[in-house]
């Protein structure tokens, strides 16, 4: 099954903070620019940026609660995201096969 890749939702968990942060979204059930900074290395300004980055390409859903913001996984998008870095994954495994079939008969003919 051949998935197409979205370089923007990929960029958007390329970030090792972010991998993060939705890990603790996701542990917590959700959280808030305040709470994540006290878990996170970085600024709450910081970590305002990230969950832009996170919102845009869909990966959290924001709700207002009273002067903060409550972000919460979208499981479908993450599911998604997921599908992808598999696809990807299988493809590569597949080349990498081919790369090692060719590397055996080279070498079985340097033998021969």
């Amino acid at each position: 099954m051949s998935v197409t890749v979205d370089d923007d939702l990929w960029s958007a968990v390329g970030d090792p903070i972010r991998r993060r942060m939705l890990d603790l979204l996701l542990s917590g059930g959700g959280g808030t620019a305040t709470t994540l900074s006290e878990r996170l290395p970085v600024t709450r300004q910081a970590v305002s940026k990230h969950l832009g980055v996170l919102d845009r390409v869909g990966l959290v859903h924001v709700t207002p609660s009273g002067r903060e913001r409550l972000y919460q996984v979208d499981e479908a998008q993450l599911a998604r995201a997921v599908a992808q870095l598999s696809s990807v994954g299988a493809a590569w495994d597949a080349r990498l096969q081919r790369i090692k079939r060719i590397a055996e008969a080279i070498q079985r003919s340097k033998d021969s």
